[in-house]
């Protein structure tokens, strides 16, 4: 296998002033371009970057990591004249939280190739760094209803990292993503590794859900020690709960998906404890079609009105 080392590039003095203390730092890792329901990740990467100066302390060379074609970024056209790129960024940053201890978040593009070289790229930096924990944040489309506790699906290299965490599903096989591929990789290697995935309602995960993106940050700083504000967040939340009320309030198709959505949660929230999970009830995928043409259709409806046709 080709080096790792040359997938990305230290930064000078980074190691100056390491990202971690005696005991070690904490790695949160957020990765777009495969699940991102609810926009969860994108959302409580903002949430931690906002009123803060990340330092960069390594950058990956995305030119060898993303397939262009595949995921095209944005150039601008203005008049006669390409007039800016918005080129992607795959970077290791160091930021603060609420207690001004010092942690790294990677954040960017999720790899369309090099997999294994990638992680043990990252592997590289965690030792290089002292990383004591890897924390990967993710939102997944359920079937589950906005209006109850929304759930996390816990996951990690040890059993001990996720103590306290119910699992929902038993054995299953899912489309490899670098996140998960990373994770495995660590924990052979002996590095404390975990992940936390958000359920975000089937019918919401095309759209900005900040209910789920407070909800990864609450889990990562009970897990990590770290204090991650989502005071922005939860104003944002209380925003989109009233949004969402008020679509609901208005159709009665859509009312009555919801309260079948409810009954099918409370009917597995009563039968956990006996073994039932999500996956042996029927799918709700029909029902969550229906609110999503539901929303399409107030899209179409909305864009109709400003163009006044």
């Amino acid at each position: 296998m080709l080096d790792p080392a040359d997938l990305y590039r230290v930064e000078e003095g980074a190691e100056d002033n390491p990202a971690a203390d005696t005991d070690g730092s904490v790695l949160l890792v957020v990765l777009d371009g495969f699940v991102d329901a609810g926009n969860a990740g994108r959302l409580a990467v903002a949430a931690l970057r906002e009123g803060k100066e990340p330092r960069v302390v390594a950058s990956f060379d995305v030119d060898q990591l993303v397939d262009y074609r595949s995921r095209r970024p944005p150039l601008t056209f203005d008049t006669d004249r390409w007039a800016g790129y918005e080129a992607p960024v795959l970077d290791v940053v160091a930021l603060t939280d609420s207690a001004d201890t010092e942690y790294l978040l990677l954040a960017g593009p999720e790899p369309d190739t090099q997999w294994e070289r990638f992680v043990a790229a990252v592997e590289q930096i965690v030792r290089r760094f002292n990383v004591r924990l890897v924390v990967t944040l993710s939102g997944i489309p359920m079937a589950v209803p906005h209006t109850r506790p929304i759930g996390v699906t816990a996951h990690g290299s040890r059993k001990e990292l996720i103590e306290g965490h119910e699992p929902w599903f038993a054995e299953a096989q899912v489309p490899g993503s670098a996140l998960a591929l990373l994770e495995y990789r660590l924990g052979e290697a002996g590095i404390d590794a975990m992940g936390f995935a958000v359920h975000v309602p089937h019918y919401l995960a095309r759209a900005e859900y900040p209910q789920a993106a407070r909800i990864l940050l609450d889990h990562s700083s009970v897990s990590s020690g770290l204090y991650l504000s989502t005071e922005e967040l939860s104003k944002a939340a209380e925003r989109t709960d009233a949004e969402i009320a008020e679509q609901v309030a208005g159709s009665s198709e859509v009312a009555e998906v919801v309260e079948a959505l409810e009954k099918q949660y409370d009917t597995v929230a009563a039968g956990r404890e006996s073994g039932i999970g999500l996956d042996d009830l029927p799918s709700a995928d029909e029902l969550a079609a229906e609110v999503e043409r539901f929303l399409a259709g107030r899209e179409d409806r909305d864009d109709k009105d400003e163009t006044g046709q």
